[in-house]
């Protein structure tokens, strides 16, 4: 830029170079005149006197107190515009972004992609391709007590799963529930009737009278892997309707136990809660892998933070299938014999070798067990390539077959390992699952007296 002092305009508290400029004279000080102008000055007139006979500039006027305020506040007014924009650039070169004036800032229209498998999307395009494909559950349970009969209301999410109006959700949601209604994304509200559940594995399947409706894509979950990012959609608290949360996949393959019944299950650190029961878990491609159980998130009352729980879809997608047809799980495979985990006070009660594995109690005769040549006193410790340690062990195991399948159980007997092939019956409708005897034999049960009956098999 012209530096110049004389070519800069002073005036309004601005200073910016005018190209018309011309300096008066009579405001310029002789000694900052050129020398050849003040020769020639010199030569027409012969003096710079005034009328009044003095020599030199004319005197300056001083500025009045309202000029001197007024040009305070045009300087501070443009020293705050060059820090404020001072500032800006120096972010925008720290940060190598743009600088936007967030005032004008607008939302950006996410595009509904095709769930095809296929088409990797960013967690808000998953979120606007199945958001119409999640449903809000509300249910009323009516309970008795001492006091007369009592109204209860809870919450949970669940998904669409034909566009005839058939919706997956967690079993836990619905049990005993006196009325259910589910309301779409788009606000509509339908009474729902519980085609059937099974606690055992968590799922149940309502129906609501509607058409057209936009189903999930399943996916495959035996293909995820720890790191993986996920979603999970749903209605956390019963209120906060349609929330989606994000996070990853931290274990693909967790056993866990709660309240006695063993579930393998994909753990993830998104947010679940209460409320987000039964409602879909998304991977990137808009594909459901799991049906989310806030039931699981906690352990003892004790809330926990980045733990929440999914049941594998690949294990249930043929159950649900069954539920929507019969109105239950009518394959669920059976061992047919009675069972408990083996403790260290059984081993040495019975001189067994072994901690570990399922103690047979008793066997049904003609059953699954039976046919397989186990009896009383084996103690099962695997089936196929699977160890087991306990009864929860052999009811998680038992949930990837179906009747009707066969499979190699692995079994101790006085001694020695052995091996035999057992095809599962299928569980009668009044058994919830296979018969369960826990540390009988130190609590004094009913079995507290088969030390005597074991004398021909371990002598």
């Amino acid at each position: 830029m012209y530096n110049d002092e004389n070519n800069l305009y002073h005036g309004n508290g601005d200073s910016y170079p005018r190209d018309d400029y011309q300096p008066r004279q009579d405001l310029v000080h002789p000694a900052a005149q050129p020398q050849a102008e003040q020769t020639a000055g010199s030569s027409e007139t012969g003096s710079s006197q005034t009328s009044g006979g003095h020599s030199g500039p004319a005197p300056k006027k001083k500025p009045s107190l309202a000029m001197k305020i007024t040009a305070m506040c045009l300087a501070c007014a443009v020293i705050g515009g060059a820090c404020g924009f001072g500032g800006a650039v120096l972010a925008d070169n720290l940060t190598g972004g743009t600088v936007i004036n967030q005032s004008k800032r607008e939302t950006t229209t996410v595009e509904v992609q095709q769930v095809d498998g296929k088409t990797l999307m960013t967690p808000a395009e998953v979120y606007a391709s199945t958001v119409n494909s999640v449903v809000s559950i509300n249910v009323s349970s009516v309970t008795t007590n001492v006091f007369g009969q009592t109204t209860q209301a809870s919450s949970g999410s669940g998904f669409i799963i034909t566009q005839d109006g058939y919706i997956a959700t967690n079993y836990h949601v619905v049990e005993d529930a006196t009325s259910i209604e589910v309301t779409l994304y788009n606000g509509d509200t339908y009474q729902a009737k519980l085609v059937g559940g099974d606690s055992d594995y968590d799922l149940a399947v309502l129906k609501i009278d509607a058409e057209g409706l936009s189903p999930v894509t399943l996916g495959d979950s035996t293909k995820i892997n720890v790191g993986d990012t996920v979603m999970a959609i749903g209605n956390p608290l019963g209120e906060l309707t349609f929330s989606q949360s994000v996070g990853t996949v931290s274990s693909a393959n967790r056993a866990i136990n709660v309240d006695g019944t063993p579930f393998n299950m994909i753990q993830v650190d998104a947010s679940i809660n209460p409320g987000n029961s039964g409602g879909p878990l998304m991977n990137l491609y808009g594909e459901v892998i799991g049906i989310v159980s806030a039931k699981y998130s906690s352990y003892a009352d004790t809330t926990v933070e980045g733990l929440g729980f999914a049941i594998p879809i690949s294990d249930v997608q043929a159950l649900l299938v069954d539920i929507m047809e019969n109105g239950q799980i009518t394959n669920k495979p059976y061992l047919a014999i009675t069972g408990g985990t083996m403790t260290q006070q059984m081993a040495a009660q019975f001189q067994i070798d072994l901690t570990e594995g399922v103690f047979v109690y008793s066997v049904e005769e003609g059953g699954a067990g039976d046919r397989a040549g186990l009896r009383l006193g084996d103690v099962i410790t695997q089936i196929e390539d699977t160890k087991i340690t306990s009864m929860s062990d052999l009811t998680a195991v038992k949930k990837q077959y179906k009747a009707g399948d066969t499979v190699t159980v692995t079994y101790y007997r006085q001694g020695q390992s052995y091996t035999t092939e057992l095809t599962f019956d299928e569980q009668p409708v009044e058994e919830q699952q296979e018969q369960v005897i826990e540390n009988s034999y130190s609590s004094g049960g009913q079995y507290g007296n088969l030390p005597d009956i074991f004398g021909d098999i371990f002598g």
